[in-house]
């Protein structure tokens, strides 16, 4: 009989949403540090103030968000930088890539690793760019690509799990119509 105890089942549930916070957590930290950078006045700064929320939503420890915007300031300060990539995926789908990372060339080829996995190839600047609309929230696409076939569908929604799953990646925006 093992591998039937409550106990058992109750750790391994445990350690996956663990897991899944800790990501979240330290995706959020980082967002946090780099608006830190620009005043460490929530009042003053919106781009703290979002991040901020966004940490409370997610029931992040108030030190947790302290220590991350102390850290924007100390002098053991990490050289965290915002990277954007555009990318083409299955059926020739605009992805937009923005991250924040400490290392801009393992970032680079993690995702370049992610995209070859998944069947889609990293563009050149601009080139996938022109698709989009930017607005406060982000960016919402002006021409969409309409994904019919099903192998088509299912080869980007792994693309965008493998995607987001990533530790430096903040967001994905696709001009994708399932």
């Amino acid at each position: 009989m093992s591998g039937h105890s409550k106990w058992s089942q109750i750790k391994h549930k445990k350690a996956q949403s663990d897991a899944k916070k800790g990501k979240m957590f330290s995706k959020i930290s980082r967002m946090i540090t780099l608006a830190a950078r620009k005043s460490d006045k929530p009042d003053m700064n919106p781009e703290l103030r979002l991040a901020v929320e966004k940490a409370k939503e997610i029931n992040m420890p108030s030190d947790n968000i302290e220590r991350a915007i102390k850290r924007a300031g100390g002098q053991e300060q990490e050289k965290l930088e915002e990277v954007f990539y555009e990318a083409y995926g299955p059926a020739g789908v605009g992805i937009l890539i923005e991250g924040i990372t400490d290392n801009k060339n393992r970032t680079l080829n993690e995702l370049k690793h992610i995209l070859n996995e998944h069947n889609a190839k990293l563009a050149d600047s601009g080139s996938v760019l022109w698709m989009f609309e930017k607005k406060e929230s982000g960016f919402t696409p002006k021409y969409g690509v309409n994904l019919s076939e099903e192998k088509d569908k299912a080869a980007f929604e792994e693309l965008l799990e493998a995607l987001s799953e990533q530790d430096d990646v903040q967001e994905v925006y696709s001009n994708a119509e399932l």
